[in-house]
């Protein structure tokens, strides 16, 4: 068993596979686990965190772990490639918000999160579907005056056009404690468009 001794606040590690895909956020235990079981690559960026584990009882040195901020595991897999390049994450509530960074995307103002919701464009007794491209953060009150009507039918002009975040994007949507070399890296998966490479650090 590991015990944090050093940490740099509550940062996770980005796994990625051989080919520098972006996988997903693990915490330092899961990190010292796949390095003493020999399963990464490399490691790049900043050390989030130094673990120290039991004494070896020959040597009687202590076995240490330096947990970097990025690493890459051994093996690729085509078929997974494949799937995150029209992956489409789940949607929710805390995602979507942090996807329009807390802005009602009617009125413009950003609220606390217990102020906000989840609307859809056309609504869904109009057609709408309850899909990335048919939702966005709203204001309780634009919320309630726009009710069952589209942006037209209510008189109410959308800020920004709602997309559906690329797997690179959601794995960003996933932390909320995202340090440079991390962000640097997730920048170059975000398509070109993306509004979330004005975060580069």
């Amino acid at each position: 068993m590991y015990i944090n001794q050093l940490s740099f606040g509550a940062h996770q590690t980005l796994r990625t596979d051989a080919s520098g895909m972006p996988l997903e956020w693990l915490n330092a235990t899961q990190v010292a686990k796949l390095m003493a079981l020999d399963m990464v690559q490399y490691a790049y960026g900043t050390i989030v965190h130094h673990l120290h584990g039991g004494i070896n009882a020959r040597t009687g040195i202590q076995s240490e772990f330096e947990i970097p901020a990025i690493i890459g595991t051994k093996g690729y897999n085509n078929h997974l490639h494949k799937q995150l390049a029209h992956y489409v994450p789940p949607l929710n509530n805390q995602t979507l918000f942090k996807r329009d960074q807390n802005m009602c995307l009617y009125c413009g103002d950003v609220f606390p999160k217990y102020l906000l919701s989840r609307d859809h464009v056309t609504p869904l007794s109009q057609g709408g579907a309850d899909i990335w491209r048919n939702v966005v953060t709203a204001c309780k009150r634009c919320n309630n005056h726009k009710a069952d009507r589209t942006p037209l039918q209510s008189n109410m002009r959308l800020l920004a056009i709602p997309f559906a975040p690329n797997y690179a994007e959601y794995i960003f949507l996933q932390n909320k404690n995202i340090i440079a070399d991390q962000m640097d890296y997730l920048v170059n998966h975000f398509p070109k468009k993306s509004p979330f490479r004005k975060f580069k650090a």
